[in-house]
């Protein structure tokens, strides 16, 4: 299939469950890799505990033009609801290192990605969007 570019996202993630993430590959070692994939949407995890610091990859690597980055501004493993101001924060650091235009709002992982594990309740789910929403709009106005 010949799918455009600008139609694809590549969503980079060790995996959705509540674990100790001592073992995932950081960011820094294959975002070359990654970088190098057709999609121009490129998914990572960004809020979590073990991955929220890797925003300071972007200060060394350049992204390619075309390419836009959609970090994970909701961690997909706790039922702690993200304050639209963290999300705010989140989203502002990644267009301060790679440009307002080049960030898109996501999260770490989907909220139902493996049939009968409910990690995260639906109530909860709708919530933590609804604060992604918020913090979207507000990033935006102090970005634009």
């Amino acid at each position: 299939m010949n799918i455009p570019a600008d139609a694809m996202r590549i969503h980079v993630c060790w995996g959705n469950g509540e674990m100790p993430r001592t073992s995932d590959v950081e960011l820094k070692d294959i975002i070359d890799l990654i970088l190098k994939a057709k999609p121009d949407g490129v998914m990572i995890m960004a809020s979590n505990g073990r991955h929220e610091h890797e925003w300071r990859v972007f200060q060394d690597v350049e992204l390619p033009d075309g390419k836009y980055l959609i970090p994970g501004v909701l961690d997909s493993t706790t039922n702690i609801v993200e304050h639209p101001e963290v999300v705010a924060e989140r989203l502002v650091r990644y267009a301060d290192v790679v440009g307002r235009e080049n960030v898109m709002a996501g999260t770490d992982c989907g909220f139902g990605t493996v049939a009968g594990m409910q990690v995260v309740v639906a109530s909860v789910a709708w919530a933590k969007l609804r604060s992604m929403a918020e913090g979207a709009r507000l990033a935006s106005e102090r970005l634009w």
